[in-house]
């Protein structure tokens, strides 16, 4: 598996990482298999993906727990480079959901997510979303006490604003940041990734196969979870999803064309976008693993892309409360 380099001086990471979440959280049979998901990090490891991304919420703190675990178990701590992500869990208020970037916060849950995920180093730390009563500076100003004292090595932002993420840099040097970014949501494009090129700053897009529905399998809620949180997802909704089929169709007729499969043109596509990117498809199975791993390998043509770049916008927002991103 090729590696690149994180912004200008961070991690070296697998082209195509590994997003964790759906085995623990959020996604239809979440926590059912714990077992599977260890066989399939350990999996992941053995085929070169080695960039695992994580973080307390999700569970909350199962996911984390999980992944430690199965490191520290098979003693392999040191193969993987391992993000996670605080910020939207209130430690000072009873291990709370909601939003807190407080100097007192992040240090609570840095020691949380250390000793879960049974390191004594993070590789990657980054803001899972912003928090409008605590100025960047003051949060970006315990995360640098915490890579001087070897707790964390590299700092990132999720979902944050250009103008917020100049502003962070200005403090200490951001590593990464992560994104939604997919054929079905290239708002990047328009403004932050100029902004992190500008600035020598990673980029991880997440959620690069549409939350799933880019693969062609979701046609219908019908077979997702009550708890599923596509179920409540404004591009899933009645009416959205079957427009955004037509998105799905054309993936698919391009993977026909290509000898590949709809996720690996999907991927293929992101990863032509430049050579610092380094996307986190999510799974709980081995063989999407390796499904995933193959679009490294696929090359798309002048026409593909273009047909592919020729998509229509989907219908329907990325989350139904969009108050938390890009700010």
């Amino acid at each position: 598996m090729k590696t690149i380099t994180l912004g200008t001086a961070g991690p070296q990471v697998s082209r195509i990482g590994l997003g964790l979440m759906g085995i623990s959280a959020f996604y239809t049979g979440a926590g059912a298999d714990d077992a599977g998901g260890a066989r399939t990090i350990l999996g992941a490891l053995d085929r070169g993906v080695t960039f695992l991304d994580t973080a307390e919420m999700y569970g909350p703190y199962a996911n984390e727990e999980l992944l430690g675990r199965t490191l520290a178990e098979a003693g392999r701590r040191d193969e993987a480079v391992i993000a996670t992500k605080f910020g939207t869990i209130r430690h000072r208020d009873g291990d709370q959901p909601g939003y807190d970037g407080s100097p007192q916060n992040v240090r609570l849950a840095v020691e949380g997510s250390l000793r879960r995920l049974r390191t004594d180093r993070i590789d990657l730390y980054y803001q899972h979303r912003m928090d409008p009563a605590t100025p960047i500076e003051e949060t970006v100003g315990e995360v640098a006490a915490l890579v001087a004292e070897g707790k964390i090595r590299g700092y990132g932002l999720s979902e944050a604003a250009p103008a917020t993420i100049r502003r962070a840099h200005a403090v200490h040097p951001v590593t990464a940041v992560q994104t939604e970014y997919s054929l079905w949501s290239r708002e990047p494009e328009r403004e932050l990734l100029p902004t992190l090129r500008e600035l020598g700053i990673g980029f991880v897009p997440y959620s690069p196969l549409g939350r799933g529905f880019l693969t062609g399998a979701i046609r219908s809620v019908e077979a997702l979870d009550d708890t599923d949180f596509r179920r409540a997802n404004p591009r899933f909704a009645q009416g959205a999803l079957e427009a955004n089929l037509k998105i799905v169709d054309v993936v698919a007729e391009v993977a026909a064309d290509a000898g590949a499969t709809p996720a690996q043109v999907a991927l293929a596509w992101i990863l032509a976008q430049g050579e610092d990117i380094a996307p986190i498809p999510g799974t709980r199975r081995l063989e999407r693993v390796e499904e995933n791993i193959g679009a490294t390998e696929l090359v798309l043509s002048a026409d593909q892309r273009a047909r592919l770049d020729a998509l229509t916008p989907p219908v329907g927002a990325r989350y139904a409360d969009m108050s938390s991103v890009d700010r």
